[in-house]
């Protein structure tokens, strides 16, 4: 098979606030696989967790401070205009509209979303949209019954296959991943704490100025 004519990856979040952990792992994944463009992806309001503490305008906002000295990473707000839900296959069907079937696109996630993937909302569609690239840390266990380990199974692929082929195939990865929480630096905001070095110098600002993440924030 020929090599697609470009290689995609989207990183998704809610990025409530985006700090080191997630730049490093889009940079890093960016970086060990070779992807032509990693576009970091906030969601609006995702179906299978709490509502962000801040509304979507803020979190673009300090993510795209936190993106102005790396030009490796992008930003794509596209799901932060549509009401409701955040549904990932609503978003990569349509950027398969837009580019079309001869970009290669992967949709990275950690173990944890892998292992909750039959809850995701039309699911089994996502893999004919784009591949799956998951993210554990080392010392993670592959599961070997159920219907991920089928999926992993049937659909396990390697470096090469996202390269040639445009969807279908879920590549393993094992990161040694920040040890940094947004929930954390939530609560250390909230509790007259500073969390400097956690999070870019930028977005920090961006916070204090805004007063996010307290009982009186605008």
């Amino acid at each position: 098979m020929n090599p697609t004519s470009k290689t995609l990856a989207l990183f998704g979040g809610t990025f409530d606030p985006v700090h080191f952990g997630h730049l490093r792992m889009a940079l890093e994944l960016k970086q060990r696989l070779g992807f032509d463009e990693m576009r970091l992806l906030p969601s609006h309001q995702p179906a299978h967790r709490a509502a962000p503490g801040v509304t979507a305008g803020r979190r673009r906002d300090m993510l795209a401070l936190a993106l102005q000295d790396c030009p490796q990473l992008v930003l794509d707000a596209r799901e932060l205009q549509r009401a409701g839900p955040t549904y990932t296959v609503d978003t990569l069907e349509e950027l398969r509209r837009e580019l079309g079937d001869g970009v290669s696109i992967s949709f990275c996630m950690g173990m944890d979303s892998l292992l909750g993937l039959p809850g995701w909302h039309r699911w089994q569609r996502l893999l004919q949209l784009a591949h799956l690239v998951v993210v554990a840390r080392p010392g993670w266990e592959v599961p070997t019954a159920g219907e991920v380990a089928e999926l992993l199974a049937a659909q396990g692929g390697s470096l090469a296959d996202i390269q040639r082929q445009p969807a279908g195939r879920i590549l393993l990865q094992e990161l040694s991943l920040l040890p940094i929480s947004a929930t954390d630096i939530r609560t250390q905001i909230k509790g007259g704490r500073s969390p400097q070095f956690l999070l870019p110098e930028r977005v920090l600002d961006y916070i204090q100025t805004h007063r996010l993440y307290q009982s009186t924030e605008s």
